[in-house]
């Protein structure tokens, strides 16, 4: 009965994302598998890249952890993504946000886009 979970699962479509692109502030659910426990963890950050195609297509995310830069890359289509909040639109204007690296405190935020 296990075995067949696991094969429904693998052959599930993807889950649907919100759109979000370099610049925005996100809040990825991550589950994360400790022993014989499982939980989910919340890691929020901004994207400063997203890369490859299909589905292999993975992301970026910047966090600052007390005063050091934190990055993760998430694949698109992992199993244990459980969901991703966008939580702020950024306005910026390239695709690759490298130079949020060198940056620290103010200057590096970024301007959120405004409707």
């Amino acid at each position: 009965m296990d075995l067949i979970k696991v094969a429904e699962q693998a052959f599930q479509a993807a889950k649907e994302f919100p759109a979000f692109k370099s610049g925005d502030t996100v809040t990825v659910a991550y589950r994360i598998i400790e022993g014989n426990k499982e939980r989910i963890q919340l890691y929020r950050g901004v994207v400063i890249k997203i890369s490859g195609h299909q589905e292999k297509k993975r992301f970026t995310v910047r966090k600052m952890s007390d005063s050091i830069g934190v990055e993760r890359i998430f694949p698109m289509n992992s199993p244990f993504i459980e969901s991703i909040e966008v939580n702020k639109i950024g306005k910026v204007r390239r695709a690759k946000l490298y130079y949020l690296r060198a940056l620290t405190g103010k200057k590096a935020r970024i301007k959120e886009k405004r409707f």
